[in-house]
């Protein structure tokens, strides 16, 4: 009987060690999958962007990302074969 209260608490304690690593490796900011699932491909004019955040393909995910960040707070996915989405990165990489 003892055993199996000893065990059950070792479960518990297992699964919540698991479950705050997952937490932290959230919080981290690591993420494992693509950031996006569609794309925006129409201009945004540059006045309207705060920030624009490059994530290259990797094993997370196949695609190139591009978030841009809006002065309104919104972030947006953009369209990495867009031309005047190449624009912005060449100018970002020029930097």
């Amino acid at each position: 009987m003892m055993g199996k209260v000893v065990a059950a608490g070792m479960a518990l304690l297992l699964i919540s060690v698991i479950r705050t690593e997952g937490m932290a490796l959230a919080r981290s900011g690591i993420e494992l999958r693509c950031q996006c699932i569609e794309t925006h491909s129409k201009f945004i004019h540059p006045k309207f962007i705060q920030n624009v955040n490059l994530t290259p393909s990797g094993p997370h995910c196949k695609n190139v990302e591009v978030i841009a960040t809006l002065k309104d707070g919104r972030e947006v996915c953009l369209d990495p074969t867009a031309p005047w989405v190449k624009l912005i990165i060449k100018a970002i990489l020029d930097k």
